[in-house]
Formats: C-alpha cells, sequence, structure tokens
C-alpha cells in the first residue's frame, strides 16, 4: 500500500468519524459528559491519560505525552522545518534548546552555502 493511499484511507477514517460525531469544525479528540454533552477539547490530563493507556497497550512502560513533542519535533526537521518554527512549536525560547531537545546535529556534506548560486 503507498504512502498516498493509506493518507487517503486515513482521511477517510477521520471523515467518518466526524460525520458520526457531527463535528464541523474545532479539534477532533473532545471530552464527554456524563450526559453525553460533547465538550469542546480534552485537558491535558486526558491527553496525558490516553497516551500513557496506549503506551501500554503496545507494551512500552516508559512513554508519555512528552515524548510525542520530541517525536513530532523530529519528524518536523527530518521534513525540512526550520528549526526557529521547530522552537516555536515547541515554546522554547532558546534555540539552542531546540537544538539538544531534538538532538540536532550539523549536516556536514550538506552545507548551507553549497546552494548559493555565484
Amino acid at each position: 500500500m503507498g504512502r498516498s493511499s493509506v493518507r487517503n484511507s486515513a482521511g477517510d477514517a477521520i471523515d467518518t468519524w466526524k460525520a458520526a460525531a457531527q463535528i464541523e469544525e474545532g479539534p477532533l479528540l473532545r471530552s464527554l459528559a456524563k450526559g453525553g454533552r460533547l465538550g469542546v477539547s480534552l485537558s491535558d490530563w486526558a491527553v496525558w491519560s490516553v497516551v500513557e493507556h496506549s503506551a501500554k497497550q503496545i507494551g512500552t512502560e516508559h512513554f508519555g505525552a512528552h515524548d510525542l513533542c520530541r517525536t513530532c519535533a523530529k519528524l518536523c526537521r527530518k521534513a525540512g522545518g526550520e528549526l526557529e518554527q521547530i522552537r516555536l512549536l515547541l515554546g522554547h525560547s532558546s534555540i539552542q534548546t531546540t537544538e539538544r531537545y531534538i538532538g540536532s546535529e550539523p549536516e556536514i556534506a550538506v552545507a548551507v552555502n553549497d546552494s548559493i548560486a555565484l
């Protein structure tokens, strides 16, 4: 199965979910009150609980929401995201913190000045 077909099937599943939940805008994942009333978002605690529970189900005991942030940052960087954008995404005040956080190392084989047309 190719990447585009995986994206399409995931997109179709999300569209089906949104239609069934009657979600037209806003967050996809929301709280549900005891009376069946749909909330507008999930609390930090709820997200943490879902991540922790899901990690245990797949056999990963020491995994948390913070690991998801780190993974997101590394995937953004791998996809060509600028460190400054990733810094803002993570809420870091220093670019050095972001570099340490994602394990950023200079790409010696592809120097930034190699693409300057002179």
